[in-house]
């Protein structure tokens, strides 16, 4: 059987992609969401002429004889008069202008002597004095649609009255990870045993990417075991495993699929590290099948799961891709997409060089850490010299 393309498994994965459900909800809970409706104000902000200083409202053409203090405008106290010739209110910042007022002196510029003002310093016409509108009009759109919503927004929203925001419901990711094997972290393994890391791992992904997370943790292996873990997820839109993907005597995720009424759309890909990758759906539900191995799980993952979890919530599927140096010679490529941990430095002139660790073994998860990004190298590449631009994606999990 052909290895298929990475893009080509990439677009057929998304060609199937359907927008989730909207729903409303309150803006304190809106932290991480993706909105789905943009956020326009409902009102000015200020909503009122308003000073910028503690000073003195006054009109511009009385600032140069003594005014007659007559009263006081504070933040959520308005004076409550119009101003007249010769007066001045005592303003605080924050405060609406008076009525009549057209310029605020700052304190540092007057001298109080009783009830009487003195202006000591020049002062231009309108100073110190916010428009209503400032920051923005009502109407304005505030936080556009596709937004990923963090504290800046929701403040912004906050200040132009929206208490109900628009979003994409989360989807919903059920996974679960096979093998004899495997045990949970904290459990004691036997001595042909290790422990079971994928499914934390891109549960973690998949919840910081925005989706509810339903780990079901290790399935044996048994078919039986298989299908039920698979009937688990009747309900949900994107259905993750790990291991069991091969042909080996005890790989029994694709023969699970497939009784359960799965229909496979393509199995293994011309991809390093994460060749047994597949892809399955069944109705609403999308079924992604990672390699066991620890680091083509995850390198799968943040190919082709976060694209399609972004392509769910309307957002651009724009990868994370720069161009780097090599700082070190590679060999040549064979017939797969080669996704290469390595290192990522900056130098002074933004010239970034991209380093590949000596060993690249997929069962390696500690170089995937101290990882900065993943050289991308094409199938049939030759090789390259240190100083050659590359391709790279920049490790966001």
């Amino acid at each position: 059987m052909a290895l298929m393309p990475v893009d080509e498994a990439l677009s057929r994965i998304l060609s199937t992609a359907k927008l989730s459900a909207t729903e409303l909800i309150p803006l304190d809970q809106s932290l991480g969401r993706i909105l789905a409706q943009d956020i326009k104000a409902k009102r000015n902000q200020p909503p009122f002429a308003s000073s910028a200083m503690d000073g003195y409202a006054l009109r511009h053409k009385d600032v140069h004889q003594p005014l007659r203090l007559n009263g006081v405008s504070a933040a959520g106290h308005a004076y409550k008069g119009t101003l007249k010739a010769q007066q001045a209110v005592r303003i605080l910042t924050g405060a609406p202008l008076p009525k009549g007022a057209d310029t605020i002196v700052i304190q540092e510029n007057t001298k109080l002597d009783g009830a009487i003002l003195h202006i000591t310093e020049p002062v231009d016409f309108g100073r110190n004095i916010r428009p209503i509108g400032l920051d923005f009009k009502s109407g304005d759109i505030l936080v556009p649609a596709g937004t990923k919503m963090n504290a800046r927004d929701i403040g912004l929203a906050a200040a132009g009255n929206a208490a109900m925001i628009r979003v994409w419901k989360k989807p919903r990711v059920v996974l679960f990870t096979t093998g004899d094997e495997l045990v949970l972290p904290g459990q004691k393994p036997r001595a042909d045993q290790i422990i079971s890391s994928n499914s934390h791992a891109i549960a973690a992904m998949a919840k910081a990417w925005g989706c509810e997370v339903i780990n079901l943790g290790i399935v044996g292996d048994s078919l039986k075991a298989t299908m039920a873990a698979v009937k688990k997820a009747t309900t949900a839109d994107i259905l993750i495993t790990t291991g069991g993907a091969s042909v080996g005597d005890h790989d029994y995720v694709q023969e699970a699929f497939k009784k359960s009424g799965i229909k496979i759309d393509f199995w293994k890909i011309a991809l390093r590290p994460g060749k047994p990758f597949m892809f399955g759906t069944k109705g609403k539900l999308r079924v992604m099948g990672l390699p066991g191995n620890p680091v083509s799980a995850l390198v799968c993952a943040r190919i082709f799961l976060k694209p399609f979890i972004e392509a769910m919530q309307g957002l651009n599927t724009d990868a994370s891709f720069v161009q780097a140096r090599l700082g070190a010679a590679l060999p040549a490529n064979d017939f797969r997409r080669d996704y290469m941990r390595a290192t990522l430095s900056l130098a002074p002139d933004g010239t970034r060089t991209a380093t590949a660790f000596g060993k690249q073994d997929s069962s390696m998860q500690r170089s995937l850490r101290n990882a900065d990004c993943l050289i991308i190298r094409e199938p049939e590449t030759p090789a390259a010299a240190a100083g050659d631009v590359v391709s790279v994606l920049l490790l966001d999990f």
